[in-house]
């Protein structure tokens, strides 16, 4: 079984690449998408189907512009595994463009929760709007 830095690096890895079914498949089927802000994408999913939901319609609004890159060194604390990134996107005339960080709780080799938090979540929210 993969360490939970391992699995995180596997899924971040395959999502980079654009392989979404690889990425996913690093997910437990009851796995907790914790969405931060106010806008139209925050909240609790659950399961692969609502965040793959979630993710294209960040894609769609985007057209295809969000995207995001780690941008340092993970940090695992047990079963908590800790990523710096970058995302990046475009709507119209708005532009995203800041640091977060994703944090993921591992269990017996799948990811089980991944909470996201923000740069400026205001910010944040002003650019997916309502």
């Amino acid at each position: 079984m993969m360490k939970a830095k391992e699995v995180v690096l596997a899924y971040a890895e395959a999502l980079g690449k654009g392989d979404v079914a690889t990425a996913f498949s690093h997910f437990s089927p009851n796995v907790v998408w914790y969405q931060p802000g106010n806008n139209r994408f925050s909240g609790a999913k659950q399961g692969s189907d609502a965040i793959g939901k979630m993710i294209g319609g960040m894609m769609d609004i985007s057209q295809g512009t969000f995207a995001l890159s780690p941008t340092g060194d993970l940090m695992v604390n047990g079963d908590l595994v800790a990523m710096p990134l970058r995302f990046t996107g475009k709507i119209a005339d708005r532009n995203l463009d800041m640091q977060g960080i994703d944090l993921f709780k591992v269990e017996e080799g799948k990811i089980t929760a991944v909470w996201l938090f923000s740069e400026n979540q205001t910010e944040e929210d002003n650019f997916w709007g309502s």
